[in-house]
């Protein structure tokens, strides 16, 4: 298990835990990151990171990233 920060570009992986506030675990949810998702790293740039996931792109900071164990 490894932060979604730490994944392969363009290599899927199966979301096994949420970290981080209640409300950082709801935004993430809202945003389609639940446990037992498929995710996908699509780019990193400059700190952020391009992820598909439920068929949409979505930017999120390395530091969110970070909270996403895959």
């Amino acid at each position: 298990m490894l932060p979604l920060a730490l994944a392969n570009t363009g290599e899927e992986n199966i979301v096994k835990k949420i970290g981080g506030s209640k409300e950082v675990k709801k935004h993430l949810e809202n945003l389609g990151f639940v446990v037992g998702g498929r995710v996908t790293v699509i780019a990193s740039l400059g700190g952020n990171l391009i992820v598909n996931v439920k068929e949409t792109r979505v930017a999120i900071s390395k530091e969110t990233a970070g909270k996403i164990m895959v």
